[in-house]
């Protein structure tokens, strides 16, 4: 009889959870030094005091528990994620109680790591956004998404549908970096395949202003992302569908927002803001909190990128693809339900 029926559907990763954890934390912290350089620090702050709140917490439950797992990184891993994702002018003790409700209420009391059902640091955003609305919202005024939506709510519209149209009428900057590098890009790259990139995108890379830390630091996040995926710290085609199945829906549909026809949504800028990149390489890979089987995983990220489409466009929430893992999350447990019976107790009935 082959043992294997016995054994539940996993998704095999070639580093062990302590190494997947420390490269992530890498990664995250390249985007937190990158924000903190434009902000006299503050990001690094928030960072520092979500650290504080999860790594605190984390050590009273290992001395309760007898059991010292924090060189495991989890708790760190989990601070700096948290801290992508909040405002960088966001006041750090909201940070620091992200990290303890990150341990304490999202990690410990579903029974450590690996049994909470949702992520610790898009459950902890979740518990900063919903307790303290103002706050937040405060934290991100005049940034660049907000000014979006409330040209959205103003009623400015763009015959193209592109949002930079309506950021460049609120005065979105083109440094003279962005003016190089785009014409760069357009005279190689672009010159190929008959298209241009206009100005101002480049800037998206290192926006100006307030805004969730993920965004401010996206060129390191993304060079760091180039770190965790040549690691085989995940299975490499998880972003690679979020992100063509969020791509693709946006592109049908995202340009009917901004008031423009079908098939002409702006792909570009809804993957380089709104914590996309974030999502698409962190938060969704998040072995502990996702499905164990590969067809199991397809499904959880094709919803993912659904509701992100959902929560970002329709429902115009900027960080929607943030929101949209925790409703996959959501939807973990009754995926695993099903690959235990499909992959479990169905081919131990037939063995």
């Amino acid at each position: 009889m082959d043992i294997s029926l016995f054994q539940k559907p996993q998704v095999n990763l070639a580093r062990s959870t302590r190494g997947r954890m420390w490269l992530v934390s890498v990664c995250a912290f390249l985007a937190v030094f990158q924000s903190s350089l434009g902000d006299n620090f503050h990001s690094l702050f928030i960072a520092l005091a979500a650290v504080a709140g999860a790594m605190g917490t984390e050590l009273l439950f290992n001395i309760k528990a007898r059991y010292y797992s924090i060189k495991d990184g989890s708790a760190l891993a989990s601070a700096l994620v948290l801290a992508l994702l909040l405002p960088n002018r966001l006041n750090p003790l909201l940070a620091f109680l992200g990290g303890v409700f990150a341990m304490a209420v999202v990690k410990h009391s579903f029974g450590g790591l690996g049994s909470n059902w949702v992520n610790p640091a898009a459950g902890a955003w979740l518990f900063i956004r919903s307790a303290w609305p103002g706050g937040f919202a405060r934290s991100v005024e005049q940034g660049h998404l907000e000014q979006l939506a409330s040209s959205l709510e103003m009623g400015l519209r763009d015959s193209q549908g592109l949002p930079m149209a309506l950021l460049k009428i609120n005065g979105w900057p083109s440094s003279s970096l962005d003016t190089v590098l785009s014409a760069f890009f357009n005279n190689t790259v672009f010159a190929f395949t008959g298209t241009s990139l206009p100005q101002g995108y480049i800037t998206l890379l290192s926006p100006p202003g307030p805004g969730i830390i993920a965004d401010r630091g996206l060129f390191l996040l993304l060079l760091g992302t180039i770190l965790i995926v040549s690691s085989q710290s995940f299975r490499f085609w998880l972003p690679l569908v979020f992100v063509s199945v969020f791509s693709f829906l946006v592109r049908i549909f995202g340009a009917l927002s901004f008031g423009g026809p079908l098939w002409e949504g702006d792909v570009l800028f809804v993957l380089l803001s709104g914590g996309t990149m974030a999502v698409a390489f962190i938060l969704i890979t998040d072995p502990a909190t996702g499905p164990k089987s590969a067809p199991g995983y397809v499904i959880f990220v094709v919803f993912v990128a659904l509701f992100a489409f959902l929560f970002r466009y329709p429902g115009r929430d900027p960080y929607g693809a943030i929101t949209a893992v925790l409703a996959g999350n959501a939807l973990t447990p009754l995926i695993r339900r099903i690959e235990n019976f499909l992959y479990y107790e169905k081919r131990r009935r037939e063995a």
